[in-house]
């Protein structure tokens, strides 16, 4: 194994190879942010007066179409970084092939659902009429880019498995810059609004797939990628399944509760709806600046929970949560404190960031608790518990969401934007408590010690 594409997580100091394996992977999840928000800059400014509220209102739909399959990522980094912790070379290949062969079947399913359903699905969320024609396009187009996404989503979480985000930071870098130039054509030169801006993204995510597969079949060890072994391996599949199932599923769950508080927006006009889209737009660059540390607990601790290194996982959660919480901290009351300068890049009316910096004052400024919730849940995940996480933010932050949708914001004197969105700062705290207290249980399961042993969750 090429000592620069991987690392060993399992022995020295924690904090410099978190953030060794973190910054990337953070800077990565920001520079993919910073060419979808070159999407929405080049909609608001040279497309049609709808387009912006458009695009905005696929966002959570898009979301909750995609978390489940996203999933697998989740799976085929646990099962990697596990079996390369144990020293498993063979089940590492069957991982790698199993991963990418799942990703292909999921995309097609993806592709014929979004382009099936984009104008009902659109329209049980409440989107006006003025914007749905043009929803719906975005959506169709877009989602014709889903197994390429697949691809790579889970071609990166393989090579993160062992340590490696500095090459998909580089393919995504380049395939991002293409996406903002075909914007710039596609938008301004031929005037073809959403549909320019979607094919755009298509053509890019096909350049970052062709770009991640190329790099595993150059790969010299357990990792690469050989289209002659490209197969499903049901061993194997089941495990990926029975890990990122649960997890896909949570994400699903939070992506419907999105679905419902965007369906509250949009109940409140196209207004809204832009400053909540450029809104949510800033506040994605702090919450993947905290996920790079949730994803750096899960892939350190499946490695160790592999090698059998069970006195390092508490110090991984801690460490991880400390990170993400600083990143939150700073990140997010930076965001909000630079809020109208930044909401006016998107969209210049100042109702529309007026709109928008009602929801970062409720979301940026408390995200660190968001943060340490996802870390926990890393750190969970990375010990093979994929069930129990699940149903805690079912019953948490989800369920919270909605039973406030459906009671409290009902009434006259709470039906407002602010209200609407307090409930994800009341339901992040909440549910980092509950997530803490499983973490607590599930570790006490663990051997003190270290000893070698394959563990299995839940």
């Amino acid at each position: 194994m090429r000592k620069e594409n991987s690392m060993d997580m399992t022995t020295g100091a924690i904090l410099p190879k978190l953030l060794k394996l973190s910054l990337p992977l953070m800077l990565s999840s920001v520079l993919q942010l910073l060419f979808n928000a070159a999407d929405i800059i080049v909609v608001g400014n040279f497309a049609s007066d709808n387009s912006l509220a458009a695009v905005g209102s696929t966002a959570a739909l898009i979301n909750l179409m995609t978390n489940l399959f996203l999933g697998l990522s989740t799976g085929a980094n646990v099962l990697a970084s596990h079996y390369l912790g144990a020293g498993d070379d063979e089940r590492v290949s069957k991982t790698v092939h199993t991963s990418i062969y799942l990703s292909i079947i999921s995309g097609l399913i993806l592709t014929a659902a979004g382009c099936i359903f984009a104008d009902d699905l659109l329209s049980l969320m409440q989107t006006p009429s003025n914007v749905l024609g043009l929803s719906a396009l975005y959506l169709r187009i877009y989602f014709i880019g889903m197994t390429a996404m697949l691809i790579y989503n889970l071609g990166s979480s393989i090579l993160r498995a062992k340590g490696d985000t500095k090459r998909p930071l580089r393919y995504l870098t380049f395939s991002g810059v293409i996406n903002v130039i075909l914007n710039l054509i596609f938008v301004i030169l031929f005037k073809m609004d959403v549909a320019g801006v979607a094919l755009a993204t298509v053509i890019s995510q096909c350049i970052s797939a062709f770009l991640i597969i190329r790099c595993l079949m150059r790969e010299t060890d357990a990792f690469r990628f050989e289209f002659k072994k490209l197969r499903l391996d049901r061993t194997t599949a089941g495990k990926m399944l029975k890990i990122g199932v649960p997890a896909g599923f949570q994400g699903v769950v939070f992506s419907l509760s999105n679905v419902v508080i965007q369906s509250s927006v949009n109940s409140f006009g196209d207004i809204v709806m832009a400053g909540s889209a450029a809104a949510a737009s800033i506040e994605g660059f702090v919450w993947v600046s905290m996920n790079a540390f949730s994803q750096g607990a899960l892939t350190f601790t499946s490695q160790n929970i592999g090698a059998g290194k069970y006195s390092r996982v508490n110090r991984i959660a801690v460490i991880s949560c400390a990170c993400a919480a600083a990143a939150g901290l700073v990140l997010g009351n930076l965001a909000y404190f630079f809020g109208a300068p930044l909401l006016s890049i998107y969209d210049p009316r100042p109702d529309v960031i007026q709109a928008g910096l009602v929801r970062m004052s409720l979301v940026c400024v408390f995200y660190c608790t968001c943060g340490l919730m996802d870390c926990i849940v890393g750190s969970i995940r990375g010990m093979e518990y994929a069930v129990t996480p699940t149903i805690v933010s079912l019953l948490g932050a989800c369920g919270l969401r909605i039973l406030w949708i459906f009671t409290g914001f009902q009434l006259e004197q709470f039906h407002t934007e602010f209200w609407l969105f307090m409930s994800y700062p009341a339901s992040w705290v909440i549910t980092f408590i509950a997530h803490l207290i499983c973490f607590f249980f599930m570790r006490r399961k663990l051997p003190k010690s270290d000893i070698p042993h394959e563990i299995e969750g839940d």
